[in-house]
């Protein structure tokens, strides 16, 4: 890896510390996190950044056209766009409830996509 400095604001906990990360004397020294975790997510950022992603896909129900969605982990953040293309082509075609897969283990990251709303039909 080559040597380098690096900050970013941390997300795992609700105190979004400024954490700096620098890596030139070829060994990971962090300062700016009030806990552990801003040292792994900032190294993670640096290293392989990861992402929970959210979106839609589309669906047969007029009632529901577009189904919520999102990963049920964190997917390399590089292989986002490739896993919304990936999405583009997917049709639900029956009615699914909240945390129902949608595609398993997408492109062998290791996630699933689930629903993030139920699409039960309403009887009035």
């Amino acid at each position: 890896m080559p040597d380098r400095s690096f900050a970013v604001t941390c997300i795992r906990c609700p105190m979004g510390c400024r954490v700096a990360l620098d890596s030139s004397k070829g060994d990971f020294v962090f300062s700016g996190n009030k806990c552990p975790n801003g040292e792994e997510f900032a190294k993670t950022e640096m290293t392989a950044p990861l992402r929970t992603l959210t979106t839609t896909v589309k669906t047969v129900f007029p009632d529901m056209p577009v189904l919520p969605v999102k990963t049920n982990g964190e997917v390399p953040k590089d292989m986002l766009t490739k896993i919304i293309w990936e999405l583009s082509r997917v049709l639900v075609t029956e009615r699914i409830g909240i945390g129902g897969t949608i595609a398993a283990n997408i492109l062998d990251t290791g996630c699933d996509i689930i629903s993030t709303s139920g699409m039960e039909r309403e009887e009035y």
